[in-house]
């Protein structure tokens, strides 16, 4: 097992303090077959293996690469708190565990937590102290049995169609973090185009009389503005940084202007308690009829289905570079934004694309869950989803390059059945956004089972392969009609259309692989392989099915953007614009230019 640290940076980069250790690399690794771990002592002794934190023990760069079912899953660490962070408390941080996480350190009970793709923390105060050893001890269960949110995480041994390996335990960052005694807890950063502003939101562990909390923004040329307020009157200070017009630069896909922010905690004399680094960005949504405007202005949304695997190290990106190549090959192809679908990235890919402008869909991992209580599709709404999703709006709301929200995907309620708890998490998760988050749009579900009248944005998800049969298909829009999910009989998921915002946040799903199109020739069995229809016979054939498909949507002014399906090949799934390895399939200047339309067509997009 190498003893290199993997992924060395800040995980959280809007909000970085100095004194912070990264805890990937190696750490003891013990597979609980039984979940019996604390009745044999697990929680106390040496385990009997090794594992390369942040990887899942299914991915090959773990070191481990087990891929059948695992109850509980072990992890243990010594390590030593630095002694020049005495008179700190020790934060313990955890990106995500999938699922059932609980911490021990010094065989103390510091934390549990239900979710997988969400953070969480420890404090580690009256448990450990600066300069002694705090040995960590962290049981992941993640039960095949158990109704919980997956994603496209396989719930039957083998892979199949686009369902993927699965994700047991550590798959982010694990790190710890010095505080004082008052210190910041978090920022929520909320700006205002029209008033030229940004206002801060600081809560802080203690309202102690006579302390300051204060802001400074800055940008590239030196411009500072600055702002303070009391710390002791309100359980959330406040700051309101009011941006000069000369120095105003709105966020955008054409100029992801970021301004560099640094939020202080000063005593009653001055002095900084607490200090943290972040960033800001100026940047408007709003909604006006079936347009989607940015800072005013209507922008087509060419996204694409990113669903962030990778072969050697699943859900979790080998290293940063990963995360930037992902972007970059999107926006070569002619994206200019994506879904991230169906699990919570690494919030350094949100980092990459505020700096990169590149716009994303923020969403949560449950793909079928409707559908029902068997072992080969075990996804099913809980009160742990809700919370889970409140997470996720707590860690994000920051990122300008969050565009929108999609808690709920592809779930299928028929429109006059019996109420059912998916009904009651729906609406929740809805509600939860719009108060959580008021100033992006939230879909209420995407595809299928639109259950919320007031959604802001409807959709439908279509893998229609002949262009002129998906023109058909999507021309009912002008008048009030668009396409919309059903049942093969034709009985409806959805409340009716109420002139929102609409596009078809699913298509495409082109299946070409061309070493097993040359293998189907010769006869060859390529049964393993999936993709949405029948298969393109040639790399021409792809081109032209591509080009038909986006003109239909692209054609369309009542359409204010799609997503295709998807940025890359993912396991035996084989319609990604890149192989899985990201390789390159196509000729993306051809891609490309499918896409990417002469201005005319953006300007007819206005809602005039």
């Amino acid at each position: 097992m190498t003893s290199a640290m993997p992924k060395p940076e800040h995980p959280r980069p809007q909000l970085i303090r100095e004194k912070w250790m990264n805890l990937n690399g190696t750490w003891g690794f013990e597979i609980d077959a039984g979940d019996s771990g604390v009745e044999r002592g697990l929680t106390t002794r040496e385990l009997t293996g090794e594992i390369l934190v942040p990887f899942a023990p299914e991915s090959t760069l773990s070191g481990i690469e087990h891929v059948d079912f695992m109850e509980a899953v072990w992890y243990r660490r010594t390590l030593s708190i630095p002694q020049e962070w005495a008179g700190n408390s020790v934060l313990l941080h955890f990106g995500a565990v999938d699922h059932d996480a609980t911490v021990w350190v010094n065989g103390v009970e510091v934390a549990r937590h239900r979710g997988g793709f969400t953070p969480f923390t420890a404090d580690l105060g009256g448990v450990v102290e600066a300069g002694a050893d705090a040995v960590i001890v962290v049981r992941a269960r993640d039960s095949r049995h158990e109704m919980q949110a997956r994603g496209k995480q396989a719930t039957w041994y083998n892979n199949t169609h686009c369902q993927y390996t699965r994700t047991t335990g550590i798959w982010q960052t694990v790190w710890l973090e010095a505080v004082p005694e008052v210190y910041i807890k978090r920022l929520r950063m909320t700006p205002n185009l029209a008033d030229s502003s940004i206002t801060v939101e600081v809560p802080i562990s203690r309202n102690r009389t006579g302390h300051t909390v204060s802001a400074v923004l800055t940008d590239c040329s030196g411009t500072r503005i600055e702002a303070s307020a009391r710390a002791d009157l309100d359980l959330t200070p406040s700051l309101r940084l009011s941006i000069p017009v000369e120095a105003l630069r709105p966020w955008s896909i054409e100029d992801p202007f970021l301004y560099d922010l640094e939020v202080s905690v000063r005593d009653g004399s001055g002095g900084i308690v607490d200090q943290v680094s972040s960033y800001a960005a100026v940047r408007s949504i709003a909604l006006d009829r079936r347009v989607v405007r940015i800072n005013g202005k209507p922008v087509f949304q060419r996204l694409v289905l990113d669903q962030g695997y990778w072969p050697e190290s699943l859900m979790t990106s080998p290293d940063e570079s990963a995360l930037i190549k992902d972007i970059e090959l999107s926006m070569a192809a002619g994206f200019n934004g994506a879904r991230l679908h169906q699990k919570v990235f690494e919030e350094r890919f949100l980092y990459h694309a505020d700096r990169l402008g590149y716009l994303v869909w923020g969403e949560f991992g449950d793909w079928g869950v409707s559908g029902g209580g068997t072992i080969g599709h075990n996804q099913k709404p809980t009160a742990s989803f809700v919370a889970q999703w409140l997470e996720v709006l707590k860690r994000d709301f920051n990122h300008p390059s969050i565009i929108g929200w999609c808690p709920l995907n592809e779930t299928h309620q028929i429109l006059h059945d019996r109420l059912t708890v998916l009904d009651d998490v729906t609406e929740a998760m809805f509600l939860a956004t719009k108060l959580a988050d008021p100033t992006r749009p939230v879909i209420d579900a995407s595809g299928y089972a639109h259950r919320i009248r007031e959604t802001d944005i409807y959709d439908s998800h279509s893998y229609e392969q002949d262009p002129d049969r998906f023109a058909i298909e999507q021309q009912g829009l002008a008048d009030g009609k668009p396409y919309i999910n059903r049942k093969a009989d034709g009985e409806e998921y959805s409340v009716p259309y109420a002139g929102q915002p609409y596009f078809v946040s699913e298509f495409g799903g082109i299946w070409w692989n061309e070493a097993e199109a040359r293998q189907a020739v010769e006869g060859t069995d390529v049964a393993s392989s999936w993709g949405y229809g029948q298969r393109v016979s040639s790399e021409e054939e792809f081109y032209t099915r591509f080009d038909g498909l986006c003109s239909v949507l692209l054609d369309n002014p009542d359409m204010f953007g799609y997503c295709y399906t998807q940025l890359t090949d993912v396991f035996q799934e084989k319609n990604g614009i890149f192989t899985f390895e990201r390789g390159t399939k196509f000729d993306l200047d051809r891609i490309r230019a499918s896409q990417v339309r002469p201005a005319a067509i953006e300007t007819r997009r206005d809602g005039s």
